[in-house]
């Protein structure tokens, strides 16, 4: 069997945790494919990249198949803008919707996607409601046994107990502080240090594009899908008059673009997308229906234009058909293992779950066409 070569470059999201975890996820997540497929899967362990990125291999031995595997690091930059103290992220955070009501397109976002409305809004008010109510109830029942002044500070002993651990239950610290890094970015720009990333990052991409695979792959995930723009913009600068290969594919898994698309003083990132209109590219998108942190069926050239020559194909995973009802990710509590199910595989194989993509014999447009007849 002719060995199909794949190269995959992966841009994750604002996450601290970098290459170590996402590599020894993908490990897992192999050998859930592995079990399921009856194909040997062989995943290496990682090395130093070029151009601030990871590499490891994925070998598929049954189908005959290796992809080089890059992943593209910034999980340092993000080390150095997390913020950690709960005071600081709520301070922060009352800079961030100020700003959000005065440009965010919020009328316009909840006609593309309400849910999203929602995951945005909601962190800000449980932050203040649930302290408060973990309090407030305590004391007012105590009141009947206790003076006013000991019942309110047993009160506020438990709220400051537990109110952290509700709280992170319903990853209210995590948007806050996905937030206010898209509105530093939508008001500033990504900064110098993000911006020679990205170009790092395209020059990476433009260099291994024309080399020797069958199927090259350009994959980003939650806000990663908004950097995975400006990197396109730039491989697209940098091929001057040279199309782009016909087997290249844009991949962008729970996207958020209009996050920092629909503020209206994000211009820099406007410009980014504009640039895009008139080029041909091919672009696939998966994002969930019922992930509130993502943008089903949003097209994000057209959030800034009227035309569009790339080829771009938006889907829904469609992941209840692949999990058993036991494992499947629904709910408040489950935000966040649902905006990762895009990089997993469920109890059923997918033709368009991660590993397939990228361990599989299919191309993108080949496993598209799989998943087409599921439906």
């Amino acid at each position: 069997m002719e060995k199909f070569k794949r190269k995959l470059f992966y841009l994750g999201g604002f996450d601290p945790r970098g290459v170590r975890f996402y590599h020894q996820m993908y490990r897992e997540q192999a050998e859930t494919y592995t079990r399921l497929s009856g194909e040997r899967v062989e995943v290496s362990a990682r090395r130093s990249g070029p151009a601030s990125s990871a590499r490891w291999t994925v070998t598929n031995h049954s189908a005959g198949v290796e992809t080089d595997y890059e992943f593209l690091r910034w999980e340092d930059l993000v080390g150095k803008v997390w913020i950690r103290n709960p005071l600081l992220l709520a301070w922060r955070s009352i800079a961030t919707y100020s700003a959000h009501a005065r440009h965010m397109q919020f009328l316009r976002m909840r006609k593309l996607r309400p849910g999203p409305v929602v995951t945005i809004l909601y962190p800000p008010l449980l932050a203040v409601l649930v302290p408060l109510a973990l309090a407030l109830v305590p004391a007012l029942l105590l009141t009947l046994l206790l003076p006013f002044w000991a019942a309110a500070l047993i009160g506020i002993g438990i709220s400051a107990a537990l109110s952290g651990r509700l709280l992170n239950k319903l990853i209210v610290p995590w948007l806050l502080r996905f937030m206010y890094y898209n509105h530093s970015v939508a008001a500033e720009g990504p900064g110098a240090e993000m911006e020679a990333r990205l170009d790092q990052f395209a020059a990476r991409i433009v260099e291994e594009m024309d080399g020797p695979y069958d199927e090259v792959v350009f994959a980003s995930h939650s806000n990663g899908t908004i950097y995975a723009m400006s990197v396109l913009r730039r491989i697209l600068e940098l091929r001057g008059d040279r199309p782009l290969p016909d087997n290249f594919t844009v991949l962008t898994l729970g996207q958020v673009v209009p996050v920092i698309a629909l503020r209206k003083d994000a211009r820099w990132y406007h410009a980014d997308l504009k640039a895009l209109d008139d080029k041909h590219f091919r672009l696939v998108d998966f994002s969930a229906p019922p992930d509130g942190a993502a943008y089903y069926d949003v097209h994000p050239i057209r959030l800034v234009s009227d035309r569009c020559a790339a080829r771009v194909d938006l889907l829904s995973p469609r992941f209840h058909l692949f999990y058993d009802p036991e494992n499947y990710h629904s709910g408040w509590s489950n935000k966040y293992e649902a905006h990762f199910d895009y990089l997993r595989v469920g109890d059923r194989l997918s033709p368009v779950d991660y590993v397939s993509l990228t361990a599989g014999r299919r191309t993108i447009d080949e496993a598209i066409a799989q998943f087409r007849t599921l439906q």
